[in-house]
């Protein structure tokens, strides 16, 4: 095999995937056929679920320094400013969530900031190398590429991962089925652009606006707004190279929001959407599988489309680490298809709702945000790979298949340690939150942590490992969720042999 993971598109998803397993040893090729990363503001919300996922991949520190909180909205009505109100639910950081609210940043810089962390890892990716084919059989795929100055080159990759978007070339080639919806019919602009005679404090919205909602949010870390036009014209087409140019959207912004004093520079990108839902059939064909929005995709109602396509990564590498690095069986792959078909479902489920809600909120442009659109809730209960072994629970009780919990407490040497340091890397992590000593599993990518007993390798000093998980044994998957949940020290070496056994 030329590689192990040949990765088609280096989006977030391609480049979460590709973290991931240049942290784990696996070879992979990351290729994209753009010149650049995506150059737009598109999805900007990062959810706490996936600031999580970040600081597991040693990312977070420089998004957190690059980002920054959801503003204040600031609703008018023409030239007069009317209302001021949080669209997102504001919280303190608690024991068991660190980071409890949205991270704002515009999709290039996360991208750029990926990418750097992959340089980080000694990885990188080939732009302008465009995926135009591939063949599978029973041991690996070839695929076909070609670079922009025409070349072609033949590459054996044990799997494909198409992470290659919304019109996915590797979806379409496979002919896996994607079934959706359109959620509205209204078109809606976006774009990029450099603007003066606002403030940049505030999310800027004119929900009455006339030809529809029309907003302006100052972008993180860089000198644009990104400009959000809806049109209550179903039949209108926007043409980004028309209406995106300076000059219409200058006549645009004083149409829409009645005051003369806004000056627009450089327009920076631009696009046009209408949106929709839609899923992949399935997930896995054979040595082939999707991921983000070639997997999915959502309105943009909640921020939930990135992070649902970043978590898909998380699943997924995992899992490829486990097949190509700890002998487990191919067929491992499976519970890719069958976990994330669920969450995605749902979320397609939460992103309509909430695009619903938005419609219904004419007066102040768009709804409120809830707690579920934080994704701290999702898990994986119903998973072949979860095992919940512990009788007589308490109602509201942690239970396997949920996302772990952090926790402040103590290591060995009586330093401060949290829980997430114990999870951050790729391996299994054993909690035994018991007195009784508890042998070290077999495998080697276990690593156990004991908080009772004479020799505690942790120690709970204010009983937030206790308020979080209750007693017993928890095995932590490498993606942060729980496995296994049991109190007998032989349910986990069952556990890692099933896993790992043909």
């Amino acid at each position: 095999m030329d590689t192990e993971v040949l990765i088609a598109g280096a989006g977030p998803t391609g480049l979460v995937l590709a973290i991931d397993l240049a942290r784990r040893g696996v070879r992979y090729r990351l290729v994209e056929r753009s010149e650049r990363g995506f150059p737009g503001s598109r999805g900007t919300a990062l959810q706490p679920r996936t600031l999580e996922v970040m600081d597991d991949l040693g990312a977070l520190a420089a998004l957190m320094e690059a980002g920054g909180p959801v503003p204040l909205v600031q609703n008018w009505e023409g030239s007069r400013r009317v209302r001021e109100w949080d669209l997102v639910p504001r919280a303190e950081a608690t024991p068991d969530v660190p980071y409890p609210e949205v991270l704002m940043l515009p999709q290039w810089r996360t991208v750029e900031l990926l990418y750097a962390r992959l340089e980080e890892l000694g990885g990188r990716v080939d732009f302008s190398t465009e995926l135009t084919g591939f063949t599978q059989d029973a041991d690996g795929v070839t695929a076909t590429l070609r670079r922009a100055d025409g070349t072609a080159e033949t590459v054996r990759a044990t799997y494909l991962v198409g992470s290659d978007g919304g019109r996915s070339a590797v979806r379409k080639a496979l002919g896996v089925p994607f079934t959706g919806e359109a959620v509205d019919p209204r078109p809606v602009l976006i774009a990029d652009v450099l603007l003066e005679g606002i403030d940049r404090g505030h999310w800027h919205m004119w929900p009455k606006a006339e030809g529809g909602l029309f907003a302006l949010r100052p972008l993180e870390g860089a000198a644009e707004f990104q400009l959000i036009a809806g049109f209550n014209d179903t039949t209108y087409e926007p043409d980004p190279a028309r209406d995106a140019a300076p000059e219409a959207l200058a006549a645009l912004l004083a149409q829409r929001t009645g005051l003369t004093d806004l000056r627009v520079g450089e327009v920076r990108w631009s696009s046009v959407y209408r949106a929709r839902a839609a899923m992949a059939e399935r997930f896995r064909d054979g040595r082939v599988l999707l991921a983000g929005d070639a997997a999915h995709v959502h309105s943009p109602a909640g921020g939930q489309g990135l992070n649902t396509s970043v978590q898909d990564a998380y699943n997924l590498g995992w899992k490829l680490g486990a097949v190509l690095r700890h002998g487990a069986p191919d067929a491992l792959l499976d519970s890719y298809d069958t976990e994330r078909l669920k969450v995605a479902a749902d979320v397609l489920g939460l992103s309509t709702r909430v695009h619903a809600e938005d419609r219904a909120s004419s007066s102040q442009g768009l709804s409120s945000r809830g707690k579920e659109t934080l994704q701290l809730g999702l898990g994986y209960r119903e998973s072949p790979l979860t095992r919940e072994l512990r009788r007589d629970l308490p109602e509201g009780a942690l239970r396997a298949g949920d996302r772990a919990p952090d926790a402040p407490c103590a290591d060995a040497s009586g330093a401060a340690f949290r829980l997430f340091d114990a999870f951050r890397g790729p391996h299994f992590t054993l909690l035994a939150l018991t007195d009784t000593p508890v042998p070290a599993p077999d495998a080697a990518w276990v690593r156990t942590y004991r908080t009772g007993g004479p020799d505690p390798d942790l120690t709970d000093r204010d009983g937030h490992v206790k308020a979080a998980y209750g007693s017993g044994l928890f095995l932590v998957r490498p993606d942060g969720y729980i496995g296994l949940a049991t109190d007998d020290p032989a349910d986990v070496r069952e556990y890692m042999t099933a896993l790992t056994s043909p």
